[in-house]
């Protein structure tokens, strides 16, 4: 039947859909639990079964199932999604809830990190330092500082590489 049905026989799909329609339903309500989103989606799945039934391969397995697998997928769609709208709305609740953070509070804090950051820094040898100012606040890449300072890239890397675990252990990160 769903073969007709693929060839846009209208009499085939009704008589499909007599057939189908009950289980189809009864699938996604089982998923669902709620009548009218089941109905929806029940629909939605028959609509899918009209347009794409000409995907229906019968050596794959029975038409019944082919379509009840659609209808169950269409069914955890809509739970997912359902779920996923959920979360989004709790999360914008709880960013409606953090409170506003004091403003000069928040100043000292930066204040006092980057006191501690320029203590961390005179601490490394000139080259560690060289390096590691060229790549974290000008940006340059590795090989671009290796270019400028006309020394090779494995050196650059090196220097980094060491500039960077003083600099951690001087700001007491534990990884």
């Amino acid at each position: 039947m769903l073969l007709q049905v693929a060839k846009g026989d209208q009499d085939a799909f009704a008589a499909l859909y007599d057939h189908i329609a009950a289980p189809v339903l009864g699938i996604v309500r089982s998923v669902l639990r709620d009548p009218a989103q089941s109905e929806e989606v029940a629909q939605e799945v028959l609509v899918e079964v009209w347009r794409t039934a000409a995907r229906f391969r019968p050596d794959k397995g029975g038409a019944l199932a082919w379509v009840l697998t659609i209808a169950h997928r269409r069914a955890v769609d809509r739970v997912r999604s359902a779920q996923a709208a959920t979360d989004r709305e709790h999360k914008a609740a709880l960013l409606e809830q953090t409170p506003a953070y004091d403003e000069v509070s928040e100043a000292v804090d930066r204040r006092l990190e980057r006191e501690h950051v320029r203590r961390c820094l005179q601490a490394l040898t000139q080259m560690q330092r060289e390096s590691v100012v060229l790549a974290y606040y000008r940006g340059l890449t590795y090989r671009e500082v290796a270019e400028l300072l006309a020394v090779p890239l494995g050196t650059v890397k090196a220097r980094m590489r060491d500039g960077l675990i003083r600099m951690r252990d001087c700001l007491g990160v534990t990884a």
